[in-house]
This record gives structure tokens, C-alpha cells and sequence, in this order.
């Protein structure tokens, strides 16, 4: 059966101290994830398990995102997470440190007919 995605959700996190891409990468999925609220598993008698969940995270230096890091941060499914380059720092002009903002995008796929 072909993959059709059934939910698309958005969130922003973001690390005001520290300069930690994975913590605020972390924080853009979990304002995702508490946007929705996966009934449709129930509703279609799928288990949540076999749901595809690709996340993509939009962040200035993907390659200092922890990967596995923010896989663990999803409640389930076959997740895959992809770290690319987005998002926004904002510099402290006062006290040499930045702000991190991270965008979050989550795609659910099932097999449909």
C-alpha cells in the first residue's frame, strides 16, 4: 500500500543560554508533539508503532544536533530525523552568548489504500 501522510505539525524551541542545538531542537519537537493528538491510530484500528514519522529540524548548525537524541524525544513509531540548516541565532551583543531557535516540522505517514 502506498504511504500518505496524515498529519504535518510545526513547532519552535529554542536554547536562550548555552548555545546547545540538541536541547533547543528538542524543545521545537515537543511543541509539535502538544499540538496534536494521534486518535486517528484508533480511530483506524493502526498500531502506533507502524506509524512513519520523519522529523525535520531547521536549526543554523545541523551538524550539532544529536540526531538520536531527538529521536528519543518521540512517543513511538518508526522515526527518522533529519537536522538541517535553518532556523535562527540571536546574538547577546552584552554578554558574548547567543540564543538558538529551532524549527520543528513532524510528518506522519501510514499505508492507505
Amino acid at each position: 500500500m502506498p504511504q500518505k501522510r496524515v498529519i504535518l505539525e510545526m513547532g519552535t524551541g529554542n536554547d536562550l543560554h548555552g548555545g546547545d542545538y540538541t536541547k533547543a531542537a528538542i524543545r521545537a519537537v515537543n511543541d509539535a508533539l502538544h499540538h496534536s493528538s494521534l486518535g486517528i491510530t484508533r480511530a483506524l484500528g493502526i498500531e502506533f508503532s507502524s506509524l512513519q514519522v520523519e522529523v525535520t529540524v531547521g536549526v543554523q548548525e545541523p551538524n550539532k544536533v544529536d540526531n538520536e537524541a531527538v529521536k528519543a524525544a518521540l512517543p513511538g513509531g518508526q522515526v527518522t530525523v533529519n537536522a538541517v540548516k535553518g532556523g535562527i541565532d540571536v546574538p547577546d551583543p552584552d554578554g558574548g552568548d547567543f540564543a538558538i531557535i529551532a524549527n520543528a516540522a513532524i510528518q506522519v505517514r501510514i499505508d492507505l489504500p
